[in-house]
């Protein structure tokens, strides 16, 4: 797990670095900091969109008296696409984007309710997320 955290924490803003060097050459240092500023711009508004979307809809489901679990889901998703879109860079800012497209986030949350199903099976030890659809 530790290792795990080194690389994310270490690795992927190299790799970052070198797409926003590698793609600065080609367009130019003013404007790839533009699309950065810009994506992350849109991408928290739509975040921000989607998010009070989501409340209103776990409002809705409590009044009903149904548990928003769904819903929660979702509104998590939201949350860590917001994250990963104030983050500067290119693959943040793609995963973030796939987490706000409905289509590929209902992917994402069937990964994480068959991780949290196999982490509920085994008794709530350790949790090990491994990457993979």
């Amino acid at each position: 797990m530790l290792a795990r955290l080194v690389l994310l924490f270490t690795v992927l803003p190299l790799i970052e670095l070198v797409i926003l060097i590698e793609i600065g050459t080609h367009i130019g240092a003013f404007s790839t900091v533009l699309v950065v500023i810009a994506t992350a711009i849109i991408g928290a508004s739509l975040a921000k969109i989607q998010g009070i979307n989501t409340i209103k809809r776990i409002q809705k489901s409590l009044a009903e008296g149904r548990i928003p679990a769904e819903e929660l889901l979702d509104g998590f998703l939201i949350f860590i696409a917001g994250l990963l879109l104030i983050a500067p860079g290119f693959l943040t800012d793609i995963s973030g984007f796939l987490f706000l497209i409905p289509v590929s986030r209902n992917r994402i949350k069937l990964w994480v309710k068959r991780k949290m199903q196999q982490w509920i099976n085994r008794g709530g030890g350790p949790v090990n997320f491994k990457i993979g659809f």
